[in-house]
This record gives C-alpha cells, structure tokens and sequence, in this order.
C-alpha cells in the first residue's frame, strides 16, 4: 500500500506516535537541545515528524519535551503535533509513562526517536504493516550497521527469523553475543494493552538510574508475549547524532539522498558533492546546478535553468529558463521566467523579478520589483522600488529609500531611462517615458516622457591647470 494511502482518518484511534525529544543530548556539547539540531536545512525533530505525518494525522504525534521544553515547543509550534512534559527526565520508559494519559485510547503506540531524522515514512510503513501482520505485542525496528559497537543487541529465539529472545546492551554482552550485528534502533510499536500492563514492571536497576524502555522486551518475552523484530532496509535511517561530527556526517547522507532524488527527476548536478541541497528544496528537468551552490529552505526552481557556481537560493522561487550567474545570493524572492542574474547580484527579501528581466553584476535590490524586460545591470541599489517593464537602470543609480527613521518608496513606470551615477530621493515617482540625466539628483516627481536633470552646471576655466602647476613650481 503507497504511504499516501496510509492516513488514519477512517480509524483515527488505531495508532498514535510518540516521539522522544526530552533529552538534552550532553555528549554534543551544545547549549543548544539536541533535537534541535539542524540537518538538511531543518531540525532533527522536524524531519521525524514529517515522516511520522505521512502515517497518522499530526493530531494523533505525541512529542515528548523536557530539556528546554518552551524552546522546542516554539521551534514546531506549527507542526500541528501535541506536547507531552516530562518534568524529570528519567528514561524512555518514564516519558511513556509521562504520556499514557495521553496515548491510552489508542489501540497501538509507535515510538520514534526525535534524534533520528533519516527515517524514512516507507520504513515506518513497512513497521506497522509487519506488527499488524505479527499480532505481537511488542514490534521492534532492528538494523544491521557495518559497526554495531555502543549499541544494544536482538537476540533472536532459537532457529526463529521474527521472534525475539531479549535486547542486551553493549556492557551485559555475553562472548557468544559480541558477534551479533543486529542493533536495537529504539523504534517500536506496542499494542497498548501490554504496553500499559507492563510498564509498571519497568526499574532504575541501571548504571543510569533511569527506565529503560528497552527493557520491556525482556519483560514482555518473560510473560509470555510475543516480541517481533524486523531489519529497516538501510541501517542509515536509524542513525543518531551523539557528537557533532556525526551530526555533520547525517547532513551529508541526507544532503547526498536530495543530490541523487533530483539528478533522478532529471536535474544535472555537477560535483553534487560539492553542493547544499536542503530536503525541501524542489528543482525541475533540466535545470543545470554547477558546483559549490546552496540550495536551501523552501527554494523551488523551475526546468531548463542555471544556476552558476557559488550561488546562495535560500526560501526562492526561480521560474523556467532562467539564468543565475556566479556568485549571486538569494533570499526570499522571487524570479520569473526568461530572467537573467548577475554575477555578484544580491537580491534581499521582497524582490520580485519580472520576465525576462535583467539584474547585473553588484547589483543590490531590496523589497523591489522590476517588470516585464526592466534592467538593472551594473553597480545599482533598488529598495524599495518599482521599476517598470522595459526601464533601464544606468550603473551606479541608488534609490534613497531611508530617511533615518522611515521608509519611503521610489516608483518608476514603464519605459523610462535612468542614466548612471543617478540618485533618486524617496518619495518619488518617475512617469512612464522619462528621462533622468546621468549624475543627476533627483527629489521631485518626473511627469511622462519628460527630461529631468538635477546637477550642477558645468564651469572650465581655459588653462587653469596650466597655471596651477606653474604656481606649484613657484614660476610666478
């Protein structure tokens, strides 16, 4: 079944997720939760909880906050999930306990990691549809990485490929046990039946002092009940980050995973090693992204573009057949088709690019908008400026936007010519047609088709230099 047939709206009480984001994640060395973290251009726990939203409504993902609660709380506060405290942190089994008020109605409890943000929502499928399968009480999510060291084992049933026998941490392994590649992820599905009636069998029998939530499945197993394990296809995808060199190397994986699904879609990426692709970013067929680009946010680029070495697109759209140039940054805007950028342009928020447009080297615009054919091609500052279709901007023209408390907007229609080295004081308007004189001030309104010239007149004295030397000289 697709994942985006899976959403629990016709039984919205059969399965809730909760995921652990109480910790504070010490051994990072970071003031900063660790769950807030930032991979792929988003925090660990937004790309969990948009993998678990493909399977349950985001009303029915529980999050579990501690360790500077109000700030992870704030950081997805319109995720849509709930928020469950707990107030001491005592281990993954007490944040359950924590949430049973919460969680009991339902019928089946998925927990996920807030640390863990390359799951994919296919492997969260491929869990739940195997618990469902098995029956069992308690559903465990395993890989097999080239290294388990540091991580808890399965420990299978004798001559069983699905039932599992007991979890054993790293430090409680026996010799005959050090040879087992499969880890425990700490990614499971209880049914809640036995995930209620066994909790209170949970202890802090522990170096830690803390419930492990692990240790139900010894507890479950001694019972009676039936534990599952099944392996995810890629043991990637239940990687944490302890330190930040291993947060760097997520990024990586998930940088390379955005590379590889847009080269699939028919983007060429050249040295995609190179490149800062964000998982949100989209980009159409065709489009050509040379090295050492940044991609970022909600950037959503059209086909057949380029997009030139050293350039920074960060929450952008970029219609078709444009071209971006080396160097230029990108922030907030929005380009349309046919445009051409830079190099060295910066376009700041609020700029909005017109078809076919031209926005050349060290160009600067701000909350600006430029129509249909306009150019700006050299050496120009536009903020807050409307700049009709077909105007030409000469290098070196500045809008004085800012009077040293306010904002003010300079509007220029359509088809004028602004000469260079120009300076435009708002508030002002430019009527369609005009003419602005090279080096002139301009701080009144320009009616249609007509000449402005603000500059001093200019004055040659014949021989005056000849004279000033021979003064230097001391000649006369």
């Amino acid at each position: 079944m697709p994942v985006a047939d899976l959403n629990q709206k016709d039984n919205p009480l059969n399965l809730a997720i909760v995921i652990m984001a109480a910790g504070k994640g010490t051994r990072l060395k970071s003031r900063r939760p660790k769950v807030l973290h930032v991979i792929g251009g988003k925090p660990l726990l937004s790309h969990v909880i948009a993998s678990a939203s493909r399977l349950v409504p985001v009303s029915d993902i529980f999050v579990v906050v501690g360790h500077e609660s109000e700030s992870v709380k704030n950081a997805i506060a319109n995720s849509g999930v709930s928020f469950v405290l707990q107030a001491e942190q005592l281990g993954t089994g007490h944040a359950i306990q924590c949430s049973l008020d919460s969680i009991r109605k339902y019928e089946n409890i998925l927990v996920l990691s807030g640390d863990v943000p390359l799951i994919r929502p296919e492997t969260i499928t491929l869990l739940w549809e195997f618990h469902q399968a098995q029956g069992a009480a308690m559903t465990i999510l395993s890989a097999k990485p080239e290294s388990p060291f540091g991580y808890g084992r399965i420990v299978r049933m004798p001559n069983d490929a699905i039932e599992v026998e007991a979890i054993v941490e790293q430090s409680s392994l026996r010799p005959a046990q050090e040879g087992i590649q499969e880890i425990n992820s700490g990614i499971y599905i209880f049914q809640t039946v036995y995930l209620e009636r066994y909790l209170k069998g949970l202890d802090t029998k522990n170096s830690a002092r803390e419930y492990y939530l692990t240790d139900l499945a010894g507890i479950l197993v001694k019972a009676g009940e039936r534990v599952v394990a099944i392996e995810a296809r890629s043991a990637d995808e239940v990687l944490g980050a302890n330190t930040i060199a291993e947060l760097v190397a997520l990024d990586t994986t998930l940088r390379r995973q955005s590379a590889a699904r847009l080269m699939a879609q028919g983007v060429t990426i050249f040295r995609p090693e190179t490149s800062v692709i964000d998982a949100g970013v989209e980009v159409g067929p065709d489009t050509i992204i040379e090295p050492f680009v940044q991609l970022l946010g909600t950037t959503r680029i059209g086909s057949d573009c380029l997009i030139r070495s050293n350039t920074v697109v960060e929450n952008s759209v970029i219609e078709d057949g444009v071209i971006i140039r080396q160097s230029c940054v990108i922030t907030d805007s929005s380009i349309d088709r046919g445009a051409r950028i830079g190099p060295f342009a910066h376009l700041r928020p609020g700029s909005e690019i017109g078809e076919d447009a031209h926005v050349g080297n060290f160009v600067e615009t701000k909350k600006a908008r430029l129509g249909k054919g306009a150019k700006a091609n050299h050496l120009t500052y536009l903020g807050d400026a409307e700049v009709g279709a077909g105007s030409n901007i000469g290098a070196g023209v500045i809008t004085c936007n800012y009077d040293g408390v306010n904002k003010h907007t300079t509007n220029i229609g359509a088809g004028v010519f602004v000469g260079s080295d120009s300076t435009l004081v708002a508030p002002i308007s430019i009527g369609d047609g005009a003419y602005i004189g090279a080096g002139s001030c301009i701080t009144r309104d320009v009616p249609i088709d007509a000449l402005a010239v603000g500059r001093s007149r200019q004055v040659t004295k014949e021989n005056w230099a000849a004279g000033k030397r021979k003064r230097l000289r001391g000649e006369c």
